[in-house]
């Protein structure tokens, strides 16, 4: 009795030591996941369990989002989780995305995960048309997705059709031209062709250094009013604050460098940027909602972060991780030469079998034509021999009947006939015996020559025979393959070696290999130019040829702006475009509007 109570109290403690838990779903740009939490967790309990499954250590661009009344709000990290404005009901959804995009990705972003969750997200906003891109900028960013999801182009198996059923252009760009799917995948393949070489992750980072030059890359866009009550747009980014009329979010009427805002705060619905220099006035503005307020004050916060830490020698922490991902290029490239060479030795063994088997069927069909050959030589020898022996038989023949002859001669001499008469024409039938027996002769003696000859004719054909034969016998024994075994050659010297024992990969770096590493990124920096002015040539070429096949009245407002800055000699870069704009604090503009 005492046992079972006992026991009943244990499990009731048990009961109630066991924590309360909900279940979260994670959606991210390519997969799902669901986890459970405990009740007491805060955003930074979940955020740090989301980050460790996905491997990623550059935490800091990203964030948890959800929506509040089609309000966009970002899960905080000191926060349960459980005291947000979210849906009760499980599983509770967030989503997994960037809140803060870097101003140069190929610098900034380290770890091959982080840069693949930026390219999905990128991609997905220029597709959505939440990032206006150009016609043309539009295909080769396509071309590179096309590389990143595909690998080399390979015209036996990309065939035509084969992007089908790919969503690689924004339909704003489909609509605004008269082409069909197969000339956007014509032009889109033609560039794909070009990236033969470019792992996964380097064509992911080709198409984030081509997008990041677009104006609307990486802005939150906020509607606000200034003093007067006029709308405009607020937008916030890795460079600082801008102010955009309503009608044209590609070019801010005037910017706040980060460096040059001192403070940021919010009252009620007034936000207020106060300047670096003490000396000029605030700029204040209000917007709708005060979650909207919260929403602008965290974005501001963490990117001027992000922007003053861009700026200070890198933490322990990211100079490992730059490291390692220096040793994984390094390791990734020469793993990359080693396959080439594989691939390179593979397509030359098989060029090497192409060859003997070619060489193989040829000698086969020599040795068929030499059979052939044979065969006839052997039907000739038999007539021949055939044809020896019937021409034998008549000579004995004919030398029989000369003999006859002879012996009828004999007769008719021995007989000799009384009369003259009968005396002359024995003598005659004897001349004449004579003659046929002379004739008879000849004709013997033709004969036996002509056999001689026929003997000697069927000797050349079995001779002919024993030939064919014979190369016949030097066909079917000559080897037909090369040895199989050949000694590979050495590799160079400065390659390191891959000693592989057992299930373990050994690899060692050598401070050459990295030397000459760090030459080869110089080279692509100094390259980098080049190809940028090869690429600008390769857009206007395309721009022009798709021009004449452009719809006027299908362009949108953005097409119209782009086209006019175009115009005007601007570029399509960001941070150009930026630079253009008044950096410094001329809010009269503005306020009076």
């Amino acid at each position: 009795m005492a046992g079972a109570i006992a026991s009943r109290m244990s499990f009731s403690s048990l009961k109630r030591k066991q924590p309360k838990t909900f279940t979260v779903r994670i959606v991210t740009m390519d997969a799902e996941m669901e986890f459970n939490c405990e009740m007491k967790w805060k955003g930074k309990d979940l955020f740090d369990l989301v980050c460790r499954t996905l491997g990623l250590r550059e935490t800091w661009f990203f964030g948890l989002q959800y929506t509040i009344k089609d309000t966009v709000a970002w899960l905080k990290m000191d926060k349960k989780v459980l005291d947000h404005d979210v849906s009760k009901e499980e599983p509770v959804t967030f989503h997994f995305l960037a809140k803060f995009y870097p101003e140069n990705a190929e610098e900034e972003l380290v770890q091959e995960i982080t840069q693949h969750l930026f390219f999905l997200q990128v991609k997905k906003q220029i597709l959505d048309e939440k990032i206006y891109c150009p016609p043309e900028a539009s295909v080769l960013l396509a071309s590179y997705a096309v590389q990143a999801k595909y690998g080399d182009y390979d015209p036996s198996v990309h065939k035509r059709g084969f992007l089908a059923q790919e969503e690689l252009l924004p339909k704003r760009v489909i609509n605004l031209y008269q082409m069909t799917p197969e000339m956007w995948e014509e032009r889109i393949t033609a560039w794909y062709a070009e990236h033969r070489g470019r792992a996964r992750d380097e064509a992911e980072m080709e198409y984030l250094k081509i997008a990041q030059d677009l104006e609307m890359y990486g802005v939150n866009y906020f509607t606000i009013r200034n003093k007067k009550g006029t709308e405009l747009l607020l937008g916030v980014d890795a460079l600082g604050l801008h102010i955009y009329d309503p009608e044209n979010r590609l070019t801010p009427k005037i910017s706040f460098p980060w460096n040059e805002i001192r403070n940021i705060s919010y009252s009620d619905k007034e936000f207020t940027i106060k300047p670096l220099d003490k000396k000029i006035d605030v700029f204040k503005f209000n917007s709708s909602k005060l979650r909207v307020n919260k929403l602008i004050l965290q974005l501001c916060i963490g990117n001027h972060d992000l922007f003053m830490r861009r700026r200070k020698a890198d933490s322990l922490e990211v100079q490992q991780m730059k490291a390692q991902a220096r040793e994984e290029k390094a390791r990734k490239q020469m793993e990359r030469q080693r396959l080439a060479r594989e691939k390179q030795m593979r397509e030359e063994a098989e060029r090497t079998r192409d060859e003997l088997e070619r060489r193989l069927l040829q000698m086969k069909e020599e040795a068929t034509m030499a059979n052939e050959a044979l065969m006839r030589s052997e039907e000739t020898a038999d007539l021949l021999a055939e044809k020896a022996q019937i021409t034998e038989e008549e000579a004995k023949l004919l030398a029989q009947k000369a003999a006859e002859a002879e012996q009828e001669m004999q007769r008719i001499k021995a007989t000799a006939i009384r009369t003259e008469e009968e005396k002359r024409l024995m003598e005659q039938k004897v001349l004449e015996a004579e003659v046929l027996a002379l004739k008879m002769a000849e004709e013997s003696e033709r004969r036996a020559k002509e056999a001689d000859q026929l003997k000697q004719d069927l000797q050349e054909a079995r001779e002919a025979e024993r030939r064919a034969k014979q190369k016949l016998l030097e066909i079917t024994t000559k080897p037909t393959y090369p040895p199989m075994n050949p000694i590979p050659a050495p590799l160079p010297p400065d390659i390191p070696s891959f000693n592989l024992i057992g299930d373990s990969l050994s690899f060692d770096f050598k401070d050459t290999d990295m030397k000459r590493l760090s030459m080869e990124i110089e080279k692509e920096k100094v390259e980098y130019m080049e190809k940028s002015k090869h690429l600008q040539e390769q857009l206007n070429e395309l721009k022009t040829e798709i021009e004449a096949l452009k719809l006027k009245e299908r362009e949108t407002a953005l097409d119209i702006l782009h086209n006019e800055n175009s115009d005007r000699g601007g570029t399509s870069s960001k941070h150009n475009t930026i630079k253009k704009v008044p950096s410094r604090w001329a809010f009269a503009d503005l306020d009076s509007r």
